[in-house]
C-alpha cells in the first residue's frame, strides 16, 4: 500500500491514479475526509490528518510500502520561513516514528541552489529528509506548464503580462501529468539511502511560446508584455504579499538562469507532454 498526500491537486491526484491504475492499493491523506468521497469510492483507504500534526501523519504512514509527501506551498514566507520549519518537524518525527518503505518529495528545479529564493523552502526540506532513516527520493520538476492557467483570463483579451523575461528566454516546464507518473513510478521502485530524479518536459518554453500557444488554442491574436522589475515590489504587496522578495529571487533565478537543474541532461527524465496539450487542456475546461 502506498500513501498518498495532495489528492485534491493536480498532481497528488494524478499519483493516486497512476498507483490504482497499476493495481497497488492506496490511502489518501486529506485534511478533510469528506473531500475524499470519490477516493473512497475508487477503494481507497481515507485517513484524515494534519501536516502540522505528527501524529496523526504517523498513523497514517504506519504499515505502507512508500509516502508520497507533498508540503503545503508558502508563497508568502516569512524571514527565516518559519512555517516550513514547523511542518518539516511534523513531517520528520512522523516519519522516523512510522517508518514506511520509502518516501518521495515533490520538489523542484532548483532545490540545490544556495542563493536566496522562494525554492529555498524544498532545499530546507530535502535537507531534512536526507537525516532520514528510511530512503528518500526527491523528484525535482521543473515549472509547472498549469502555471499558464494564470494567464488565460488576459490571454483571451489579447495580451499576457508576463515575469518571464527575456520574452523568449526558454525554461525547463514540466506538466502535472507527466510529474504524477514520475512519482507513481518512483514510489513502485526500490532504492536506499537518498535520490534525486530531475524532470521537465519534452523542450524547454519561453513567455513568448505561452503566448502562441494560446493563440492557437483561442484562435486569436496574443501578445506578451515584459512587467518591469522595478514594479514587483510593489505589485505583490498590493496582491496582498507580505514578504514578496522571495517570489521575486525565484522569478529573478529562472530569468538570469541560475534556477536550473543539478545535473547535466543525460541524467535527467522528460516528459511527454507538450505545452500546447496543457494549454488546450486549459481552455477546454470551465472557468
Amino acid at each position: 500500500m502506498f500513501a498518498v498526500m495532495g489528492v485534491t491537486g493536480q498532481v497528488g491526484r494524478q499519483v493516486a491514479q497512476n498507483l490504482l491504475n497499476a493495481d497497488q492499493a492506496v490511502r489518501v491523506l486529506v485534511r478533510d475526509a469528506a473531500k475524499a468521497a470519490d477516493w473512497s469510492a475508487a477503494g481507497c483507504e481515507v485517513a484524515q490528518v494534519s501536516v502540522q500534526d505528527a501524529a496523526s501523519l504517523a498513523k497514517a504512514m504506519a504499515g505502507v510500502d512508500g509516502v508520497f509527501l507533498m508540503i503545503p506551498p508558502d508563497y508568502d514566507p516569512a524571514p527565516g520561513f518559519p512555517e516550513i520549519r514547523s511542518i518539516i518537524d511534523s513531517v520528520t518525527a512522523a516519519v522516523e516514528s512510522a517508518k514506511p518503505g520509502r518516501l518521495v518529495f515533490l520538489s523542484t528545479v532548483g532545490a540545490h541552489v544556495e542563493q536566496f529564493s522562494l525554492l529555498n523552502n524544498a532545499r530546507m526540506i530535502e535537507a531534512a529528509m536526507r537525516r532520514l532513516s528510511v530512503p528518500a527520493g526527491f523528484l525535482r520538476a521543473a515549472w509547472f506548464m498549469e502555471n499558464a492557467k494564470w494567464d488565460l483570463e488576459t490571454a483571451s483579451k489579447g495580451m499576457i503580462p508576463s515575469f518571464l523575461q527575456p520574452l523568449d528566454h526558454p525554461i525547463p516546464m514540466v506538466a502535472t501529468a507527466d510529474i504524477g507518473l514520475a512519482v507513481a513510478q518512483m514510489l513502485m521502485e526500490d532504492w536506499q539511502g537518498t535520490r534525486v530524479v530531475e524532470l521537465e518536459g519534452p523542450r524547454r518554453y519561453s513567455a513568448n511560446d505561452i503566448a502562441e500557444g494560446y493563440a492557437a488554442t483561442l484562435g486569436c491574436t496574443v501578445r506578451t508584455e515584459i512587467v518591469p522589475r522595478d514594479t514587483w515590489d510593489g505589485l505583490f504587496r498590493s496582491q496582498g504579499m507580505r514578504h514578496p522578495e522571495p517570489r521575486m529571487h525565484m522569478l529573478d533565478g529562472f530569468n538570469e538562469g541560475w534556477i536550473d537543474f543539478e545535473h547535466d541532461v543525460s541524467q535527467r527524465r522528460f516528459g511527454t507532454t507538450s505545452l500546447e496539450q496543457v494549454l488546450l487542456s486549459l481552455t477546454s475546461r470551465p472557468q
